[in-house]
């Protein structure tokens, strides 16, 4: 290989780093695509400045770049990354990458592809590590849930990458590999990132309570499925531990995965150890079928469902995706709909702030050149909605757009109207949901001491009315008495929240949450599902206040604000996702307005 006639330092270094223990030496069989091959081009390896990283402070790595014989600077080559990279580059270990990667590059058998091989990051002031290849910052980097190592390949590594060598911005064409908690972090970065990488290979992967990472099962079964391609190896002599069991885990997640409809695939056997020598062995074949160019056809099977569970099966139409409906808008928000299904939307900052129809041919009418922040139909007609910055609730008539102030000095929010006419909104300043009669302009404090309520959406026999807590983790829910009063509080949905990557990450704790869930707009539909949209996307509930499932924010990067159910027999869900909104076909049918 060109890496030992360019580097013998390299070279050395490599060969003294330590492999994964191995029960049996023996064990690993190289096959033919393990040894160089006449006529086969060499790709080089080049050994990079080691890395002081931002993401992970005081921590430097040492890294290596694989660059095929092939590749051209033009931005097509694919690329994969590989953790505890020095253990893939070890010339006579069980992965010997860079001649795996000429063989099958120069068949055809996977695409022209850029690899890097990184290690995890150590802290110098920590002295040497205390044993080789077990860097101080391993398993903090690896084992934790979140999207820090992510970032750090985005944000760092990824852009020093490409000055030098461009490569493919499709994550499709993105790949990531490890082994151990190696394998996790694979896993993590493609979970957390799906828009950048598609492809995970994982052997012997630690998805065990190292950092939390045996929930992934279980928020695999409850998360719309991501467009990824993951390859799993295990062995039933594999770690069994006071963290989990190694092999155990892996079938979990083989399990989660099938279920969940993913382009999986799960090479177990028996016997071997926590090692290299089983995965080492299967290394060119996980490559041609991570990189083979069939498209996978999700194949779902629920018999194991009981009646009684609202899985995101029951909701989800298979190949029915966000669609785009109106982008280009500076903020939308407050959605809802009437019973022919026309959607009503807000654009609540100039320059063309107001609201809103889409009628279900695609016909856009401006209604209204106030902005408003929450909006339901009341049993009148009339659009019912939030002006917090005027510090005023608000009627619309749809066909005149004349504005009728229903009460002034109160800073709503979001708001639910029921069949009597009565309001409720949601003052998230002041901590209350506030009580309005439209008619006798009775206004008082329905509840008060709640954690920033935000949205709020009422039960299809309006006789239950549920306010997300913004700032704290649960959706509360009331009995609604018939002159508007409140009663039975009760904590009835716990919101999933998202990972603080500013938080502490400890060996064998779960990972930490933040305090706010974030929860923003809700509805329901008839069957009795709850809908809270939320940082981490549409979150959804059954009758009894089980989480069904998340489904992910059409736009990563732009708040997601609300949700209602309209358009063509009320069977799509809309979301107001920052400058744009999106709907999608699922099987559930929206509650229509009071009085249609």
């Amino acid at each position: 290989m060109s890496l030992l006639r360019s580097s013998p330092l390299l070279a050395a270094l490599l060969l003294a780093a330590a492999p994964l223990p191995a029960a049996a030496p023996s064990a690993f069989r190289p096959t033919p695509d393990h040894e160089p091959r006449p006529g086969v081009p060499t790709g080089t390896v080049l050994p990079q400045p080691a890395w002081a990283s931002q993401v992970f402070p005081a921590t430097t790595r040492d890294w290596w770049l694989y660059v095929p014989a092939q590749y051209k600077p033009d931005g097509t080559a694919a690329l994969m990354i590989f953790q505890d990279g020095a253990n893939y580059l070890r010339p006579t270990g069980p992965w010997r990458a860079p001649v795996v990667l000429d063989n099958l590059i120069a068949r055809g058998e996977m695409p022209v592809t850029l690899a890097i091989f990184i290690n995890p990051g150590h802290d110098p002031s920590k002295g040497a590590p205390k044993r080789p290849g077990s860097p101080s910052n391993r398993s903090l980097e690896y084992n934790s849930l979140g999207d820090r190592y992510a970032r750090f390949l985005l944000e760092e590594i990824l852009p020093a990458v490409a000055k030098t060598h461009p490569f493919s911005a499709d994550p499709e064409r993105r790949a990531l590999v490890g082994s151990s908690s190696g394998g996790i972090a694979a896993f993590t970065a493609a979970w957390e990132r799906p828009d950048q990488f598609r492809k995970v290979l994982s052997t012997i992967g630690s998805f065990v309570h190292l950092a939390g990472g045996d929930a992934y099962p279980s928020l695999i079964r409850k998360t719309e499925r991501k467009p990824l391609r993951v390859y799993l190896e295990d062995a039933s002599g594999d770690l069994d531990n006071p963290y989990g069991n190694w092999p155990l885990a892996n079938q979990q997640m083989h399990a989660a995965l099938r279920y969940m409809g993913y382009d999986v695939r799960f090479d177990y056997a028996e016997g071997y150890g926590h090692n290299a020598d089983h995965g080492g062995s299967l290394f060119p074949d996980a490559l041609r079928w991570l990189w083979r160019a069939e498209t996978h056809r999700p194949e779902i099977v629920t018999k194991g469902d009981l009646a009684s569970d609202f899985t995101l099966h029951r909701l989800l139409v298979e190949g029915e995706g966000w669609t785009k409906v109106v982008d280009g808008l500076a903020f939308a928000d407050a959605p809802c709909t009437d019973a022919a299904g026309n959607f009503y939307y807000s654009d609540m900052r100039p320059p063309a702030a107001g609201v809103y129809r889409i009628a279900p041919d695609g016909t856009r009418t401006r209604l209204s050149e106030e902005g408003v922040s929450g909006m339901k139909f009341g049993p009148d007609g009339r659009l019912y909605a939030c002006q917090g910055a005027k510090r005023r609730l608000i009627a619309i008539t749809p066909a005149t757009g004349a504005i009728e102030v229903l009460t002034e000095d109160v800073q709503p929010n979001d708001l639910a109207v029921t069949r009597r006419g009565h309001v409720f909104f949601t003052e998230t300043g002041k901590k209350q949901v506030t009580f309005l009669d439209p008619r006798t302009r009775e206004k008082r404090a329905a509840d008060t001491g709640l954690a920033n309520p935000n949205g709020i959406t009422l039960s299809p026999r309006h006789d239950t009315l549920a306010v997300s807590e913004a700032g704290g983790e649960h959706v509360q829910v009331y009995r609604v008495q018939p002159d508007g009063t409140l009663d039975a509080r009760a904590p009835y949905m716990t919101l999933r929240r998202p990972i603080d990557p500013k938080g502490e990450f400890k060996f064998n704790q779960p990972p930490p949450y933040r305090k706010a869930s974030g929860g923003d707009g809700m509805t329901s539909d008839t069957a009795g599902r709850w809908y809270v949209a939320s940082p981490l996307g549409i979150q959804v509930f059954d009758p009894t206040g089980r989480l069904c499932g998340v489904l992910t924010k059409p736009q990563p990067d732009q708040p997601l604000t609300s949700c209602t159910l309209s358009g063509p027999g009320l069977g799509y869900l809309y979301v107001t996702n920052g400058n744009a909104i999106f709907r999608r076909k699922v099987q559930a049918t929206g509650n229509p307005p009071p009085g249609a």
